[in-house]
């Protein structure tokens, strides 16, 4: 047996999976079937799921479906849209091998090349203000190329699966009722490719920007990107002013409402970004906000 520890829930497989000693018997199995040199394990930086370092190579194992948390679609997504956007012109790593490693318990994998670049939210925090506007415009410039038709590569309907709504579940009643019908009415327009998690460990800063990580890819219309990626970097307003450049602030604070309502990590993004959502009586409470919070941010008011 290569893998001795037990994963019988989330809180089981969050105490390991970053435990280099519980895996290094199951990623020299791997490297060993992929024919691929047994270097030193190291760590890198901790996500979802347990993700090491091995000589100038990376070896990500998926959380069995033991943890409760079905990895299936998050991978066949993140091996599908990391090969389909290398075809864009969009900087992207190879995966050059993927498997599943029959144990105690079923690890699929990916490995890739180790990708030597400092972290964007890393970099932000030296940088000018010149150079942040500049990152902003770099990423904006990898989206505008990402963010293409896509054959439909998993079952998410960012408007219409009912789970993605999970994450608002603990906001008042009247709130609730309100994002649904406001949804429902809205024209959200056209579906394309989008990352979906472009916070600032999933974008590698080397001579350009790589984003890593398409496992929370899906088809969804732009605002989506685009309100995780205000939120996230909220902090250092020359990046989204680079980002944004093209929009006025009155229509970027009505695509960060409209796209926030339907990301997948809505409720927790503005539960952080505002506070107590019990603020939130009411859907104009969210509008008025994001309102407020686009016009100091990109005009600089109070």
């Amino acid at each position: 047996m290569l893998f001795n520890r037990t994963i019988t829930n989330w809180d089981d497989w969050a105490r390991v999976y970053q435990s280099i000693p519980a895996f290094e018997n199951v990623v020299q199995e791997i490297l060993v079937r992929e024919q691929l040199p047994i270097c030193k394990i190291e760590h890198l930086t901790p996500g979802t799921n347990a993700v090491f370092k091995v000589g100038d190579i990376v070896v990500k194992i998926y959380a069995p479906a033991e943890s409760g948390m079905d990895q299936t679609v998050d991978r066949r997504t993140e091996i599908f849209v990391t090969r389909f956007v290398s075809t864009l012109g969009v900087p992207a790593p190879t995966i050059l091998a993927e498997g599943v490693i029959y144990d105690k318990y079923a690890f699929a994998y990916i490995v890739m090349p180790y990708i030597a670049g400092d972290e964007l939210d890393v970099v932000l925090q030296k940088a000018d203000a010149p150079t942040q506007y500049k990152l902003g415009r770099q990423l904006r410039n990898v989206t505008g190329k990402l963010h293409v038709p896509c054959e439909p590569f998993n079952d998410i309907d960012v408007i219409h699966t009912p789970n993605r709504s999970d994450r608002w579940q603990s906001y008042p009643h009247l709130f609730n009722v309100q994002r649904r019908e406001y949804i429902d009415r809205h024209n959200y327009g056209d579906y394309v490719l989008v990352h979906g998690d472009l916070c600032g460990g999933n974008v590698l800063v080397t001579d350009a920007l790589i984003p890593i990580d398409y496992a929370d890819a899906v088809l969804a219309p732009t605002c989506y990107e685009h309100s995780l990626v205000f939120f996230e970097y909220q902090a250092y307003p020359h990046f989204l002013k680079g980002y944004f450049a093209e929009a006025e602030p009155p229509e970027l604070a009505q695509d960060v409402f409209n796209g926030i309502l339907i990301h997948d990590f809505g409720g927790d993004i503005v539960r952080h970004a505002f506070g107590s959502i019990h603020n939130f009586k009411n859907l104009d409470v969210l509008q008025n906000q994001t309102n407020s919070l686009v016009a100091t941010i990109i005009e600089g008011k109070k």
